[in-house]
């Protein structure tokens, strides 16, 4: 097992830490899962860059890492549904999206096609790094920062995800279909 598989489940071994902790009210567990969600989607980046740097890329990483990567997301966006934080409404459609590209993409991959991520795809994942962090450290630590961003990032971050799911579907759709159907 190479460096990067291990950032990857180590990023998998993190995800239940990090559900206990947000849910788990004490003095300073908003710090504690802030430290430990950022910490795992820096290696996240990390975990990529070294895969393709040092031509470590594997069949089983190429598994995890999008599996990590969609688990911790999604087990964020619960916590932070299930403290009131975040409308459920929101979250159902990043989830949605995650499922529904997730499915895109694996019903192609069985058909030959291999879709990469695309830019968009890559944005929405720094955005929702981004503002799940911010949501998760609280405004008690952060104030107007978190207010802004529970106001308008939020929306941000589902506005990109139905677009990125929108170029997934418009620009690898027709292709799967006729390279697929032929």
């Amino acid at each position: 097992m190479n460096t990067p598989t291990i950032l990857t489940i180590f990023r998998l071994l993190a995800i239940p830490v990090l559900v206990v902790v947000m849910l788990t009210p004490f003095a300073g567990h908003e710090v504690i899962a802030f430290i430990i969600f950022v910490v795992a989607c820096l290696t996240d980046m990390l975990d990529g860059f070294w895969a393709r740097k040092k031509k470590m890329e594997t069949v089983l990483g190429s598994l995890l890492d999008p599996l990590a990567d969609k688990l911790l997301i999604t087990s964020a966006l619960i916590c932070l549904v299930s403290s009131g934080v975040v409308a459920p409404w929101m979250a159902i459609i990043i989830i949605g999206r995650e499922i529904a590209v997730t499915g895109f993409r694996a019903i192609a991959a069985s058909r030959g096609y291999h879709i990469t991520a695309s830019g968009w795809g890559k944005l929405k994942m720094i955005f929702e790094a981004v503002v799940i962090s911010i949501l998760i450290l609280g405004e008690h630590y952060l104030g107007i920062i978190y207010r802004l961003t529970h106001t308008f990032g939020l929306w941000l971050v589902v506005i990109i995800a139905l677009v990125s799911a929108l170029e997934y579907f418009i620009r690898f759709g027709p292709r799967v279909i006729k390279e697929t159907s032929g």
